[in-house]
């Protein structure tokens, strides 16, 4: 697995500075060889402690979705809607060019022309052009017997194939069970599993839905699918950061 640590904890210097300081070389190796990276801890404890508090705040957020009435598991999510808090935005902003970067490569090992602009406002244009107007950032909180069932984060014709998921509580000790999960879907394979262990504040970076890899003729395309197992106790709660917005 890799993990691209930086500190015990996160400081508290502004959020595009911590990023800055991260080894973005070693976190492209990452997602080129495996489609997932983990970070951090990147956020700091006010910064965990305050978004998990915020969970009940109805004036930040556009939605709230129950999992088990859609079949999608068991706990709770919700959309924050625009404006987005001030750190989100940091987050969506620094985060997207380092990752287009990464993105437009998978587009040319593909065979495609690059299809990401630099910046985020840009690609968050041609998402609201296209008709994808709704932010997609999210919260979610899990209590003993949740978990997310294995799935895809797609709202619409455009698809930014990577996204990052902070994990906002300590493992074994605000919670136990509750790992980060990543399936991938080779052609003519079985499916491979991975559990992904993080700490409070790190981040796990992933492929959305496919990215490339190398064969003896080529690159092809490998899904993948991200979920959450079991809660045994406690209560978990992850910020997910998506960078193309819903219909």
């Amino acid at each position: 697995m890799h993990d691209l640590t930086l500190h015990p904890e996160a400081d508290d210097r502004p959020i595009a500075d911590r990023l800055d300081a991260l080894d973005w070389p070693g976190i492209g190796a990452a997602l080129d060889a495996d489609g997932y990276v983990v970070i951090g801890p990147l956020l700091t404890v006010a910064e965990c402690a305050g978004l998990s508090a915020g969970f009940d705040t109805d004036a930040a957020f556009r939605n709230r979705v129950v999992m088990a009435r859609h079949g999608y598991g068991q706990g709770e999510y919700r959309y924050y809607s625009y404006p987005l808090p001030p750190l989100i935005e940091g987050l969506r902003t620094a985060l997207y060019p380092r990752l287009a970067e990464v993105a437009n490569r998978w587009e040319r090992a593909l065979g495609r022309p690059p299809a990401f602009p630099p910046d985020h406002a840009a690609y968050r244009a041609r998402c609201h052009a296209a008709g994808q107007t709704r932010p997609t950032p999210l919260l979610l909180r899990y209590g003993p017997g949740d978990y997310n069932r294995l799935h895809q984060d797609l709202y619409g014709d455009l698809c930014f194939p990577l996204q990052v998921a902070f994990l906002l509580n300590r493992p074994g000790e605000d919670f136990t069970g509750g790992e980060f999960l990543l399936t991938e879907q080779r052609p003519r394979m079985q499916v491979r599993a991975e559990v992904v262990p993080l700490t409070r504040g790190q981040g796990v970076i992933f492929a959305v839905n496919q990215r490339p890899a190398q064969g003896t003729r080529g690159a092809f395309r490998v899904a993948m699918r991200h979920g959450v197992s079991r809660i045994r106790s406690g209560q978990r709660h992850t910020l997910g950061v998506i960078f193309h917005d819903a219909k």
